[in-house]
Parts: C-alpha cells; sequence; structure tokens
C-alpha cells in the first residue's frame, strides 16, 4: 500500500507528459502510424511502464524518458522533412500491389502481404473484385489506396453534366440531451430558435433528444432518447 500515493503521482505525470508529447508531435503521427511509429510508441509506453514500478526510478527519471525520446522523435520528423533520402528509411515508401489490372507478387511478397491481407484491405475500400481494379498501392501506414477501373467508378456531376453545387456542412446539435453550443453559434442561431425547431416535429424539451442534426435546406433530423 506504501506505493500507492507514489504509482498514482507517476501515473498522472507520464500521461501528461505523453499527452504534451503527442500535441507537440501532431495528429498524423497518430493517423499515419508507420512502422517507426509503432515501434517508437512501444518503447516509449516501455520506458514509462517500468519507469512506474521501478522504486529507483521517480518522476524525474520518467520525464527525462518522455523528453528524450521526445526529442528524438521530433529530430526524426525533422530529417525526414528535409533529408529527402532518409525518408525511405524511416517511412518507408508505397507499394505498387496492382498495376494495371494485374497482381505484383514479387511487390506483395516483398511487403509480406498475402493475398488474404490484400483482399481483406481492398474490400475496406469497397473493392470487391480484383478485375474492378487498375492500381492498387500499399502506403507506408498499411492501408491500401485503390484507383478502380472507368467503368468500376461511381459517375461525378461532371460526368452527367450537371452543374456544380455547393457543400453544406452538416452540425450536430443535440447529443445526449446536451446542446452543442459551439455548433449553434456556427450556424448563427440560439438556444430559443433550436427549442422552436424542436416544437415544429412535436419534442418538448431538447433533453428528450439522443441526437440532432442540422443541414441547410432541410428539416432537424432529430433521434429521441
Amino acid at each position: 500500500m506504501q506505493l500507492v500515493p507514489s504509482i498514482f503521482i507517476e501515473t498522472i505525470f507520464g500521461f501528461v507528459g505523453l499527452f504534451i508529447l503527442t500535441k507537440i508531435l501532431g495528429k498524423t503521427q497518430i493517423r499515419q502510424l508507420t512502422a517507426f511509429d509503432f515501434i517508437s510508441a512501444l518503447i516509449l509506453g516501455e520506458l514509462v511502464g517500468n519507469a512506474l514500478y521501478d522504486d529507483n526510478v521517480g518522476i524525474i527519471g520518467i520525464g527525462f524518458a518522455i523528453l528524450l525520446w521526445g526529442v528524438l522523435l521530433y529530430f526524426t520528423e525533422i530529417a525526414t522533412q528535409k533529408i529527402k533520402r532518409s525518408r525511405s528509411i524511416l517511412e518507408g515508401r508505397p507499394s505498387i500491389v496492382i498495376h494495371k489490372g494485374k497482381l505484383q507478387r514479387e511487390v506483395m511478397a516483398k511487403s509480406k502481404l498475402d493475398m488474404n491481407q490484400l483482399l481483406h484491405l481492398l474490400r475496406s475500400k469497397d473493392a470487391f473484385s480484383i478485375r474492378d481494379i487498375d492500381y492498387a498501392i500499399l502506403e507506408t501506414d498499411g492501408t491500401v489506396s485503390v484507383l478502380k477501373k472507368t467503368y468500376a467508378q461511381q459517375p461525378t456531376r461532371l460526368d452527367i453534366n450537371l452543374p456544380a453545387e455547393s457543400v453544406e456542412l452538416s452540425m450536430m446539435l443535440i447529443n445526449d440531451g446536451e446542446i452543442i453550443k459551439d455548433n449553434l453559434a456556427e450556424i448563427n442561431q440560439d438556444q430559443t430558435w433550436l427549442e422552436e425547431e424542436l416544437k415544429k416535429q412535436e419534442v418538448s424539451s431538447y433533453k428528450d433528444v439522443f441526437y440532432a442534426e442540422y443541414t441547410k435546406g432541410e428539416n432537424l433530423l432529430i433521434q429521441k432518447m
């Protein structure tokens, strides 16, 4: 029981330190998880985890480990931006696994990618047959980018000679009985307007609404509790 306060303090410190480090390095470190980033995350987690349960390592040790690894990651990112040759080593290169409709077996073998894995990745892109694909590129973060053959592509407004229209972003106005005031301000409306819109759909209180979505030119999409 004597270790509980120490572990509590060090855990909170480690959490805050890692959170700040994540913010400094940027969101791309999370979304675009390359092999190097994955290894970095494992090692950083291991450093902090071991420090928490090591009696000889305190807050200063944890802080130093986070700071040191953060500096290494930061300069690695700078290197990949400034030195082009380092990118392929640290981040890898995209690989074309389907070229003009043909599977590239040697590229797949080099990337340790079998057919079941490839088909799974293709299905995640709504591509259910190899015959519908012109090009497929295995990205450095393990995802696949797909260029379908023209007959399998969705037609655009340009293809069928329709004029372009402005795109409106839908806004969530109520979430689990709570008004999202920032989104209300974004559409230049207030709570009074929202309550009037709810009454039009026979909803007496916003607290009875699980989800409400606003789209310009349309009625509120409402789902009750």
